[in-house]
């Protein structure tokens, strides 16, 4: 009963949290306390509350007069969830092309700090269907070929942070578990731009990733296929860096000139 009490209770302050949310999103300028408590319908005090919670998270500003209006968190949100879909949508169709062309799953994921996130997905009977691999699962960076990408990314710093905080769990005995092993992976992919792997988040599970970029170069998603090991292809290096390359040419990328 507790319990039920105390959902109904987060579930209230949310609600009341979105309203507050719409009242400034429907005004034009930065609104006083009381206008924002009556146009919500909300008692002062609650309203002032959640403001001051909203306010810290940069959810809404509050300026030196006492108003308030919507902060720029909201934006980077925004500006977030515009890419992740835009690279989403985009995507797809080239997506399809490659499974129709290897007749594998090919996979598109995201990063969210340590962990990969899959956001689409292509697949067909005979794939081998994995929880890790469908849209919206998670896995840790340097276990998916596509997280390596990511990892890769960064400099040798962050990635030492990275094993720090995350220990390098493993979950089959292939697994990079040691830093010095995860450190010689890396420098193979900086150098050929392309990942693998070898049944280190699923025994029997291969997948062989390449890089997306977008306008200013930078590292947005990436683009993986994944198969059962005794399907696994080399000769599937090409078309995924092919693919890669071609979504990355959409989202504006241009390779820079060698000198």
């Amino acid at each position: 009963m507790a319990e039920q009490q105390a959902e109904k209770a987060s579930i209230q302050v949310i609600e009341r949290m979105m309203s507050l949310l719409d009242v400034l999103a429907d005004l034009p300028e930065p609104a006083s306390l009381k206008v924002l408590a009556k146009t919500s319908g909300l008692h002062p005090s609650t309203a002032h509350r959640i403001l001051a919670a909203m306010t810290s998270t940069a959810l809404v500003e509050r300026h030196e007069a006492g108003t308030y209006s919507l902060g720029i968190r909201l934006l980077e949100l925004g500006n977030i969830v515009k890419s992740r879909i835009s690279i989403r949508q985009l995507a797809l169709p080239y997506m399809q092309q490659l499974h129709e062309v290897v007749g594998e799953a090919v996979n598109l994921g995201i990063r969210h700090e340590d962990e990969i996130i899959y956001v689409e997905r292509t697949s067909s009977g005979r794939s081998l269907v994995r929880v890790v691999y469908l849209v919206g699962g998670r896995a840790p960076l340097h276990l998916t070929s596509v997280g390596k990408l990511f990892l890769a990314a960064d400099g040798v710093a962050d990635v030492r942070a990275y094993a720090r905080r995350t220990g390098l769990p493993g979950k089959t005995p292939h697994s990079l578990t040691r830093i010095d092993a995860l450190e010689k992976e890396l420098d193979k992919i900086r150098r050929h731009e392309v990942a693998y792997d070898n049944e280190e988040a699923e025994v029997g599970l291969r997948c062989v990733a390449a890089p997306i970029r977008n306008d200013e170069g930078q590292l947005v998603a990436g683009l993986s296929i994944s198969a059962p090991t005794d399907r696994h292809s080399p000769d599937w290096v090409a078309p995924i860096k092919a693919t890669a390359n071609q979504i990355s040419q959409a989202l504006g990328y241009r390779r820079p000139l060698r000198k």
